[in-house]
């Protein structure tokens, strides 16, 4: 059995830290290797680690808690629960690893991956660049097996060229550009709709033709403001909702 490695975060300074260290290691806990360990590094290692105090990581494991994704037993230690998955509300709450964490934890298929001529609703987004490489992949709800979701994104050819289509099937594409690339996210802007599920789209997801579906869009910027991603994910419209959480502080 592997031991629990956190992944490495970034902080955020406009965010509160307690919010973002949970995000980070609720990605971490739901992109887990089977072979883990449940037991997770004390709250001063896990301090440490995230460079915050002991008080904000208290903070952080007490919402993930509170989510039911760990449990915590005085003098045994904090451990993960063995059926810890990601919940049906999606929600934006105005950071990267947020939606990296809404992300993760669901068994992902690679439907493929292709050069393609830029064309159609992708102008508007690659207006200077001829062609990108796109990523299909299909979502299954963890527990059931059952499809929830499927994401096609379109993604610059020099990002392309670094990105293994394996590391797809752990983790969301968002955490692949910036921790596994190197890219530097200065932004992401989410639109979500609702739309009736076109003949694709039904037959991926089990879902009758015309039926109702949510359609996200997420448009990725770089430090330069350039965008690196455009991800639209198709949800099964029995499955999920969405809340944006706006601070008004």
């Amino acid at each position: 059995m592997t031991a629990f490695a956190p992944d490495s975060l970034v902080l955020n300074r406009k965010l509160p830290l307690w919010y973002q260290v949970s995000q980070s290691l609720r990605a971490s806990i739901l992109g887990r290797t089977p072979d883990a360990s449940l037991r997770l590094p004390t709250e001063e290692q896990l301090a440490e680690h995230y460079g915050v105090s002991v008080l904000t990581m208290r903070q952080a494991l007490k919402e993930l808690e509170g989510e039911g994704l760990i449990s915590r037993h005085r003098r045994r230690g904090t451990f993960i629960e063995p059926g810890a998955r990601r919940g049906a509300p999606v929600r934006l709450l105005g950071s990267v690893d947020a939606i990296v964490a809404q992300q993760s934890g669901e068994r992902t298929t690679i439907l493929g991956h292709a050069r393609v001529v830029v064309a159609g609703d992708l102008l508007e987004h690659f207006p200077d660049t001829a062609e990108v490489v796109t990523y299909r992949r299909l979502r299954h709800d963890s527990e059931t097996g059952e499809p929830s979701n499927w994401a096609e994104n379109a993604v610059l050819p020099e990002l392309a060229s670094a990105i293994d289509p394996a590391d797809l099937e752990r983790w969301p594409m968002t955490k692949v550009i910036r921790d596994i690339v190197g890219v530097k996210i200065s932004r992401i802007t989410d639109t979500v709709e609702a739309r009736l599920a076109d003949p694709e789209t039904a037959e991926l997801l089990r879902v009758p033709l015309l039926s109702p579906i949510l359609h996200y869009t997420g448009v990725t910027y770089d430090a330069d403001g350039r965008v690196v991603d455009v991800a639209r994910i198709r949800y099964r419209g029995d499955r999920f909702s969405f809340t944006v959480t706006v601070d008004a502080t």
